[in-house]
């Protein structure tokens, strides 16, 4: 059994998603581990250089996490052949121009999402990645969750018989900066940097749509700023020109060519009163059942109590106790690290892979249709991309 090394040219890494998610939870964690086993049984692993502009927080964080290679020159790590892999965790905004610089000089290429922040661009990087030869991919982590997982293999499994319908409740309150400290960085709710509730959520949106429930049709948003005033890291006021809320109806193409309609609602000003930050409730003619980000319950046809609507009298039954907890039957590793596996495998062994940019790029699309909707105050049909 053999250990081969990957270089891997990791940008953006600083920040919260891309320092926890990718860097100390993915591969930090796949190094402790010993790498990736490939289908051989051979290992590779990988050896990673932090690429950011500040260098003493750069080499803070190598130094904190085993890493030996840090630098500040993008195209100096571009230019060594010995690095074949680029990951982008940085702003949306400079990520087209990124990851066509790292395709330019042979890099295979992974990023967050969303892979831009307009349908041109998302559409233009696709198109040079599909050109190359070279492999890449984008995030997509929702997919792996432990309770979307678990909502799949009811799917799969026909629980659902006819999927009627998909409720998506996301969000919660993200203070103002004025009375508490923010739990979310300011740009997030400016609009001209990147900030947006639909363009921050709405491609995780269309990629669990798409996989778990049916093809993504047509959309009807509303957005809306319900904060128009935060205060930033500093404590200063400033305008939110972002949206932090949406409200969309879609309508999609189930798995057996049934249709399947959606409600999504995703806020940063909701308080919450649910089982988890996110839940997701699919009901079908054969069952329903509701996931949270590790759990999943379900209620089966048969297993339908009859409740009785009396407005007069206090609700005695108890609705929350009669679902069914579908166990766990296995462990369910970090859903960052799992795809990071994955990808691994499809650059060095071509494994098949198919959270690929352009599957990033339908997450953009919908952004851009929830963004007319909101608009023009209309359905808009999702149209086929032409990549």
């Amino acid at each position: 059994m053999a250990t081969q090394r990957l270089g891997l040219i990791m940008h953006g890494v600083t920040g919260r998603m891309g320092m926890n998610q990718h860097l100390i939870r993915s591969i930090v964690a796949i190094r402790k581990q010993g790498g990736v086993t490939l289908s051989n049984g051979d290992r590779v692993m990988p050896d990673p250089i932090l690429i950011g502009r500040n260098a003493e927080k750069i080499a803070a964080l190598a130094g904190a996490h085993g890493i030996e290679r840090w630098g500040t020159n993008l195209e100096e790590a571009l230019a060594n052949p010995e690095d074949t892999v680029f990951f982008d965790a940085g702003t949306t905004q400079m990520r087209p121009t990124l990851l066509a610089q790292a395709i330019r000089a042979g890099k295979h290429v992974y990023c967050e999402k969303p892979i831009a922040t307009n349908l041109n661009e998302a559409v233009e990087i696709a198109r040079l990645a599909q050109r190359s030869g070279l492999k890449h991919g984008a995030v997509q982590d929702k997919l792996f969750l432990p309770g979307l997982r678990k909502l799949d293999m009811l799917r799969r499994a026909g629980f659902f018989g006819k999927m009627l319908a998909v409720r998506i409740e996301f969000g919660y309150w993200v203070f103002e900066g004025d009375l508490q400290p923010i739990q979310r960085p300011s740009w997030n709710y400016r609009k001209e940097d990147g900030g947006g509730m639909i363009l921050d959520m709405m491609c995780h949106w269309r990629y669990v749509l798409d996989n778990l429930f049916g093809e993504v049709q047509s959309i009807s948003c509303l957005g809306a700023t319900h904060i128009p005033k935060r205060w930033d890291e500093s404590g200063k006021p400033y305008e939110a020109t972002a949206d932090d809320a949406a409200y969309a109806t879609l309508e999609l193409k189930g798995h057996n060519g049934e249709r399947v309609i959606a409600q999504v609602n995703s806020s940063w000003a909701t308080r919450v009163k649910r089982d988890d930050l996110v839940t997701f409730h699919v009901d079908g003619t054969e069952g329903s059942a509701v996931a949270t980000l590790t759990e999943c319950r379900s209620q089966s046809r048969v297993n339908t109590p009859r409740p009785v609507w009396n407005p007069d009298q206090k609700q005695t039954m108890p609705f929350l106790d009669q679902w069914a907890e579908v166990p766990d039957t296995q462990e369910y590793d970090n859903g960052f690290k799992i795809q990071w596996e994955q990808f691994i495998r499809h650059v060095v062994e071509d494994a098949p892979y198919r959270y690929t940019l352009p599957e990033g790029a339908k997450g953009v699309q919908l952004v851009e249709d929830a963004l007319q909707s909101w608009k023009e105050r209309r359905w808009v049909d999702v149209q086929a991309l032409p990549l």
